[in-house]
């Protein structure tokens, strides 16, 4: 038997659903899944126009004659639930709009059930706060995860000789060159140790990725400064725009090496590792103009196959 055309199939489907609706509407109307088949302001004898004090007087009136712990009766137990429930509603004045509505439109069978479970079951939670929150969540591990990088770059820094020798050293210098374990030297030793204990602060591990965890650098201290940073960005721009494309001043040397840095894509740890020699040597050679860049990698190219 062949299958009926698609448009019988279509308008067929069309009315199961509208008589599936019509019929959950009839036999359930949308203010139901409140007080079931009650009305919540007749449970607590209460008109729709009562207000927040009346509706909360009413509850504990009925609540004293109904409470399992003042009526052991089974039905009252029953009773007390249904009041409770309907002073859950009605105390709140988001769900007691809702329900005030679901009585006014029953015909919006979907949207006030819609209603309903988002009121009872979705977040009630500011998003401001959860946005906090997770502005400290995030920037807490981003913390930690610096630390521990940190932490482990420089125990393996520690660990070569370079280190070694240079503490070795610092530790010659700070004892006079002789490092005396003798009882009668204990005072003096101790000063020596607690000197040597700053060692770490003095050595420049130079660390090349790794820098010391820092809180300016987490992200949620740097969207609390964004309007800050913007603005200072915006008044460095203005600065720089006026000096070096109205006036025409040259360039002094912090800003030279910033485009020096910029042009050879440096970070700032690497670009602080380069030596002060060779520094003077690439601001020099401007190499934020395109012919001098051009000039000074076709050097590098020559200078890397030459080595080779």
């Amino acid at each position: 038997m062949n299958p009926p055309p698609a448009p019988i199939r279509w308008r067929s489907t069309a009315i199961s659903i509208l008589v599936v609706v019509l019929i959950f509407a009839t036999i359930s109307p949308s203010n139901a899944i409140y007080c079931d088949e009650d009305d919540c302001y007749d449970l607590l004898g209460v008109t729709q126009s009562a207000n927040s004090s009346e509706i909360k007087k009413a509850y504990y009136k009925l609540s004293l004659k109904h409470h399992p712990d003042k009526n052991p009766d089974p039905e009252s137990r029953k009773i007390f639930v249904k009041i409770a429930t309907a002073y859950e509603i009605l105390k709140d004045e988001a769900t007691r709009e809702k329900y005030d509505y679901a009585i006014a439109h029953p015909e919006e069978v979907f949207y006030n059930t819609a209603q309903y479970y988002r009121a009872y079951y979705g977040h009630k939670t500011d998003a401001r706060a959860v946005l906090v929150g997770l502005l400290v969540i995030l920037s807490g591990f981003q913390y930690l995860n610096q630390t521990t990088r940190y932490n482990q770059a420089v125990a393996m820094v520690k660990k070569t000789p370079a280190y070694k020798n240079k503490l070795r050293a610092l530790e010659l210098q700070r004892s006079g060159g002789i490092i005396n374990k003798k009882k009668g030297q204990k005072n003096k030793d101790r000063k020596v140790e607690e000197d040597l204990s700053k060692v770490e602060e003095e050595l420049d591990l130079q660390i090349t990725g790794t820098e010391r965890p820092s809180v300016w650098k987490l992200i949620g201290v740097r969207i609390i400064l964004l309007p800050y940073t913007l603005g200072k960005l915006l008044l460095w721009s203005g600065c720089w725009f006026w000096t070096y494309k109205v006036k025409k001043s040259p360039y002094s040397w912090e800003d030279a090496s910033y485009l020096t840095q910029s042009s050879l894509g440096l970070p700032d740890d690497r670009w602080r590792s380069i030596d002060e020699a060779t520094k003077e040597d690439l601001v020099l050679r401007s190499l934020w103009e395109k012919s001098n860049m051009e000039s000074y990698m076709t050097e590098m190219r020559k200078e890397s196959k030459r080595r080779r």
